[in-house]
């Protein structure tokens, strides 16, 4: 994470402070400080203030204030300050090697210009100390930081896995589902329409009437094969997010069955969250199904999808006999479509529509808060 744009600036100007505050109270240098001392220590500083963006051109300027500090002799090691929070900075860079060349080209020509005495060796000694420690300080940071990010590469690397697999094994579920509903119902439902028509056919070849509750079996069992075959449909589509994609399609059937849909989009359609997708879906299919086995005959529905910027809303309307006829209790079906609703943080109003018949109102919105199951 880069650090905040006014760090640098304001740590410059405290080591101008500190810097020019030390070489007024060091003890006397083979030069009393001047004008140039001074200038030297303030350049050095506020350069500093640019180490972040430039830290290569930051550590020579540094270096170059160190050398032309220490050759006259003025008092106290002002400049090595600059110097050294310039090579923590390029060592932290990654310039090892720049770092290092700096330091050499620093004490091989303060030493050139120094009278050589136990003062002169231990002072360098320890400006040669402090530089190799500011190499050090900065190699710790870089290494430390590097390591974070891998870290941060692994969890992220972790997440999106665990994603994956999740999807997968979601995928792998579904596929048994839909093996397991036709192996276990397409067959037998296919047996009792058949059987049902045969029965049939052999009942008007005789020139006898035909029970009602027989005719009732043929068309049940071809409901219920038709919204099989959906839902195998669903389950099977790799793309679990395309329920909208096939509203159409769902609204066909209805119309073939005998139902006039109207069919209305307000907005703009763009791509949905997939849970959003799937739920205002199911939500019209289990609308449009309960129209057709409630609301009576002559009965017309309207389906009406309105894209907001935040939210999603599903109508579903018939002009049938009202409430009333679809029980007093919710069933199965408005339990699981208020819990799909719910569990996207949307509401869902199901009851009597303004001039009869019955309605089911959702809104859905698309800036998720999925509770947990």
């Amino acid at each position: 994470m880069a650090p905040p744009a006014w760090r640098d600036p304001l740590a410059a100007a405290v080591l101008a402070i500190v810097v020019v505050a030390g070489a007024a109270t060091a003890p006397p240098g083979e030069r009393a400080m001047d004008f140039a001392g001074y200038a030297i220590l303030i350049i050095s500083s506020a350069a500093t203030a640019v180490v972040t963006r430039w830290p290569i051109p930051v550590l020579i300027l540094t270096s170059a204030g160190m050398l032309a500090y220490a050759a006259p002799g003025y008092p106290g090691i002002g400049p090595l300050l600059p110097q050294l929070f310039a090579i923590y900075t390029v060592v932290r860079a990654g310039h090892r090697l720049i770092a290092g060349a700096a330091i050499a080209v620093t004490v091989v020509g303060g030493l050139g210009t120094q009278v050589f005495s136990p003062e002169t060796t231990q002072r360098w000694t320890l400006l040669i100390g402090w530089l190799l420690a500011a190499v050090v300080a900065g190699e710790l940071v870089r290494k430390n930081q590097a390591y974070l990010e891998q870290v941060e590469r692994r969890a992220d690397e972790a997440e999106r896995t665990r994603e994956e697999t999740a999807r997968r094994r979601a995928d792998e579920e579904r596929l048994r589902i839909a093996r397991e509903l036709h192996d276990s119902l397409t067959h037998s439902i296919s047996i009792i329409k058949v059987q049902a028509g045969v029965a049939i056919h052999l009942t008007r070849k005789r020139d006898e009437p035909v029970p009602e509750a027989l005719l009732a079996i043929q068309e049940a069992s071809g409901d219920a094969m038709r919204e099989l075959r959906a839902t195998l449909e669903l389950l099977r589509d790799d793309d679990i997010g395309s329920g909208l994609a096939l509203v159409e399609r769902l609204v066909d059937g209805a119309r073939r069955a005998g139902l006039p849909v109207r069919m209305d989009v307000d907005g703009e359609p763009r791509a949905l969250p997939a849970p959003v997708d799937r739920t205002a879906y199911r939500i019209i299919q289990e609308a449009l199904t309960n129209i057709t086995r409630h609301a009576g005959p002559e009965v017309s529905a309207s389906v009406t999808l309105s894209y907001d910027q935040d939210q999603l809303t599903v109508r579903v309307e018939d002009d049938g006999h009202g409430p009333q006829e679809h029980g007093t209790a919710p069933g199965v079906g408005l339990t699981g479509m208020r819990e799909r609703v719910t569990a996207l943080g949307g509401t869902l109003h199901t009851g009597p529509g303004d001039e009869g018949g019955f309605r089911v109102h959702a809104r859905l919105p698309l800036a998720l808060h999925v509770e947990p199951a």
